[in-house]
């Protein structure tokens, strides 16, 4: 008897593969480049990381919310305030949030979102006051699962304010370039 239960031991052991090593399971969450926003130049970077990274969180992390006395404004370009009429009035930082997980969730995972054409340039930041200015034009390239690219570009003017020693985002107004769908039109299509 005592044999039996050493075999069927024994054999339970070795069947099972218990000293075998696995195979590395992928990380639960996503690649982040995000950086603490301690200069205004690491706030537009994070924003165009947000893009590549398909990162939410770091998306939102660059808008002011809660952390001082300013409220997050967005001004859409002239055509999408035209043609998104009823999106607008109430637009916060929560909408924000929901318009880039919605096109992050529309593109196929490994196709990447394209923010390009944002300035670091020291003429693209203008210090006013306790806040600073920042003007650049952008490109952004969203693929499709056809394998098209939607294509939407413009300028933007961004005032940021500084909060304990990070740059935040308040306010927002976008401007189409000529018959360009700009960035106010994506926001309002995938919204």
């Amino acid at each position: 008897m005592k044999n039996l239960i050493f075999t069927l031991l024994l054999f339970s052991i070795v069947s099972c593969d218990i000293f075998e090593t696995r195979d590395a399971e992928p990380p639960d969450q996503s690649r982040s480049n995000y950086q603490p926003a301690t200069s205004p130049e690491t706030v537009i970077q994070n924003l165009i990381n947000s893009f590549s990274d398909k990162d939410v969180v770091s998306y939102q992390n660059t808008f002011v919310k809660g952390l001082s006395n300013r409220v997050f404004t967005f001004v859409p370009s002239s055509t999408a305030l035209l043609r998104f009429q009823n999106l607008w009035a109430t637009w916060n930082i929560d909408d924000e949030v929901q318009y880039f997980n919605n096109m992050k969730t529309s593109v196929p995972d490994e196709l990447p979102i394209s923010l390009s054409g944002l300035s670091l340039s020291p003429e693209s930041f203008s210090i006013f006051g306790d806040s600073l200015k920042y003007n650049s034009e952008y490109l952004i390239s969203v693929p499709q699962r056809n394998g098209d690219h939607l294509i939407f570009q413009g300028s933007l003017e961004l005032s940021m304010i500084n909060v304990s020693t990070v740059w935040l985002v308040y306010f927002w107004k976008d401007n189409a370039i000529e018959d360009n769908q700009s960035w106010s039109d994506l926001k309002g299509s995938v919204y």
